[in-house]
């Protein structure tokens, strides 16, 4: 998510995450002072996130930003359940969408619009309680679900290693850029628990600067 300069929505534990990260981590000590001035920020409606990590799912940064861009030209700047369904009446292909992310994006608005899933339980649910939950959604897997304990309910302590953009980090600053593993990337990351978001955060801004939403 875009970042405030704002501390008020700067997340409780940022800054002891930082603090503890840099001096556990000879690579975080380098990348971390690169963006002091950034962070975590607040994320959206529960649906938006889902709906743009599903829209986001395997593409580049650029490439979701434009879908989009698109998205909520056919669905509304604030995407609801509804609006969705609305645009599903008429073609929501004119979205942009592949078939079957439109079909995903569908479910999903109907799951909220018939009340199938409870967001506000959420907030106090075990992280893998949550994921679970969320992975009986059509189309929405491990990695989506894990975007959203990150994005929008802000859990400290998140590992998406499904996330080829994380692992590509991994490999870069860990392994000279040799291929690295699920465990390797496991591996590495035991220094950073139980900060891992944050230190997932500055790798994925180590690679782009430009940083994801969802």
């Amino acid at each position: 998510m875009s970042q405030s300069l704002d501390a008020r929505e700067k997340p409780g534990f940022w800054d002891e995450a930082t603090t503890q990260l840099k001096g556990r981590d000879r690579i975080l000590k380098k990348l971390i002072p690169r963006h002091e001035s950034e962070w975590l920020g607040p994320s959206t409606t529960p649906f938006v996130t889902l709906a743009r990590a599903i829209v986001g799912h395997q593409i580049s940064v650029k490439s979701a930003d434009t879908m989009w861009k698109r998205f909520t030209e056919a669905c509304g700047r604030h995407p609801s359940p509804r609006s969705v369904i609305e645009a599903a009446e008429t073609d929501i292909s004119h979205t942009g969408l592949s078939k079957r992310k439109a079909e995903y994006i569908l479910d999903l608005a109907v799951h909220f619009s018939e009340k199938k899933v409870v967001p506000s339980r959420w907030q106090t649910m075990e992280d893998e309680a949550v994921v679970a939950e969320l992975c009986s959604i059509r189309g929405i897997g491990r990695w989506t679900a894990e975007m959203f304990l990150i994005f929008n309910l802000q859990r400290p302590d998140i590992l998406p290693l499904d996330d080829a953009s994380l692992l590509k980090a991994i490999s870069l600053h860990y392994f000279s850029g040799e291929p690295v593993s699920r465990f390797e990337a496991r591996e590495v990351a035991q220094a950073w628990a139980p900060w891992r978001t944050v230190a997932t955060w500055y790798l994925w801004r180590s690679l782009d600067p430009a940083c994801v939403r969802y």
